[in-house]
């Protein structure tokens, strides 16, 4: 962000937002969020098929972007149409305004239709709230099916997701997992050998979807979908899929994805520098309200993955919660289908998710 730039805004901004404003926004001269990192996008037809309700799904006339609707008669969702060993999965997102209650919007990976009793899974969730009231959101990871063992952490926002796109990243390598909300690392998870099979490790696929979990996703359930407001929706753009392309089962590469992952390890969001590590410390300690490394009462030993920073625990009970009730201060107002594509797994999701997320509904009820 131009330095001119901020010196205009300071003058409406409190000195809090203004020292927001400088460690969560990228400073190269140039930088814009819709281009994090200089991706190279692609269109809807080069990467993604519908996974489920065609018709709540719109894509533009250039077929660079698309709209995932929610109505009274489903969701919607679209797939990858390829699976990854390992990469990069990245796209700018505008969420649905006003009373959002009940309303989850995913953008993860997963391999549940080929491995449904042990799949791998990266999620973000945004989950929607009562007018008025910020949307939240949650990332998570499984691997080999470890839904048991969930590695939940919930966060709010610092602005407004539903008026401008926001740019937010799944970096997944042999070593470590990133989520980026913008070029903000918001969360960075290395591989322990001690983790064995909960890390990640298969070929998957990237979804992206928007569907009714009234059951759960706002207040335990008890503030649900108001479709007096449909059509929800929610649009994507800037669509970007770097990794090997593999086959799931025989795990055989279209390419050497030696060279492949080798060239994902040197790209400058693989690795967090100094200045990002800022940027995500502060993230951490101001808009994160549960982390499951601090959660003793569930985990009374963290998981072996889990570096406990003292700033960070200092803030936290033993429930993993927050000790003081967080003060938010944010902007807010109010594949050609492929053989093997689970016909049940589409419909699990048009009637309001998949069984692969009993963990994060079981969790996010007591939210």
């Amino acid at each position: 962000m131009d330095y001119r730039v901020l010196s205009s805004l300071s003058k409406s901004l409190t000195p809090f937002s203004l020292l927001l404003l400088l460690y969560i926004c990228p400073v190269a001269s140039g930088t814009t969020t819709t281009k994090a990192f200089n991706l190279s996008t692609i269109t809807f037809e080069q990467g993604y098929s519908p996974l489920f309700s065609d018709f709540n799904i719109e894509r533009s006339p250039d077929d660079t972007s698309f709209r995932l609707l929610l109505n009274r008669f489903s969701g919607s969702g679209v797939i990858s149409t390829e699976y990854y060993n390992y990469g990069f999965f990245s796209a700018s997102i505008k969420l649905p305004a006003i009373y959002t209650a009940g309303i989850v919007v995913a953008f993860y990976t997963s391999n549940v239709d080929t491995f449904e009793k042990n799949h791998d899974e990266l999620d973000i969730e945004f989950l929607g709230n009562v007018n008025g009231q910020p949307w939240r959101f949650q990332t998570n990871l499984y691997g080999n099916g470890s839904v048991s063992r969930g590695r939940e952490e919930r966060y709010r926002m610092w602005f407004d997701p539903s008026k401008e796109f926001h740019q937010y990243s799944i970096l997944w390598t042999p070593k470590n997992i990133i989520f980026y909300v913008d070029e903000t690392p918001i969360r960075e998870v290395n591989r322990h050998p001690a983790m064995e099979g909960d890390f990640p490790s298969k070929p998957m696929s990237l979804y992206a979807t928007i569907w009714d979990a009234s059951s759960w996703a706002t207040n335990g359930g008890k503030a649900k979908v108001d479709y007096k407001h449909e059509p929800f929706a929610t649009e994507l753009k800037d669509l970007v899929l770097e990794g090997c392309i593999v086959d799931p089962i025989e795990q055989i590469s279209s390419t050497n994805c030696t060279d492949r992952i080798a060239k994902l390890l040197a790209k400058n969001y693989s690795n967090i520098t100094p200045e990002r590590r800022k940027s995500m410390k502060f993230f951490r300690e101001r808009y994160m309200y549960y982390s499951y490394c601090y959660d003793n009462l569930r985990y009374p030993v963290p998981p072996p993955e889990c570096v406990i920073v003292q700033s960070e625990r200092d803030l936290f009970k033993d429930s993993g919660r927050l000790r003081q009730k967080m003060k938010f201060g944010g902007s807010h107002s109010h594949r050609k289908h492929r053989p093997g594509r689970s016909s049940r797994r589409r419909n699990r999701v048009a009637g309001g998710g998949s069984s692969s997320k009993s963990g994060q509904r079981a969790s996010a009820a007591a939210m």
